[in-house]
């Protein structure tokens, strides 16, 4: 079973998607830990960390994402985890590119179903078990 955290870092305090979200991934089979609004990059680690989580959902929409996204690679790689991220919220095209290369799996925005980001998450796990 793929277990996955979903998080909201920063001072967005709308969660409506993210708990969409977790709740779509828990009903397709998925254990999923929802740490709340308002993490911070250190939180959002160490829950993962001692959670022992497959990946990790980050939900931002406050547009610090250039600032919050980098800060969490640099403490996963701290404390070397290599837990695959994916992001989902109000992302411009360009800083989507940027995060990728980064290496964050994927980028979801605004309206984009459950079902592809199900697969998404699904068909990564898949295919790193190659």
């Amino acid at each position: 079973m793929i277990k996955v955290l979903i998080a909201k870092p920063g001072l967005d305090g709308h969660d409506r998607g993210a708990k969409i979200i977790a709740r779509a991934l828990r009903d397709a089979g998925m254990e999923v830990i929802y740490t709340g609004i308002r993490q911070t990059p250190e939180q959002i680690v160490q829950t993962a960390i001692d959670e022992d989580v497959d990946a990790i959902g980050i939900s931002i929409l406050s547009g610090a994402h250039m600032k919050l996204i980098p800060r969490i690679l640099e403490l996963l790689k701290e404390n070397n985890s290599n837990v695959p991220i994916f992001v989902g919220g109000i992302i411009p095209e360009e800083d989507a590119d940027k995060m990728k290369k980064m290496g964050i799996i994927e980028v979801y925005g605004p309206g984009t179903p459950t079902s592809v980001v199900i697969e998404g998450i699904k068909g990564y796990f898949e295919h790193a078990s190659v």
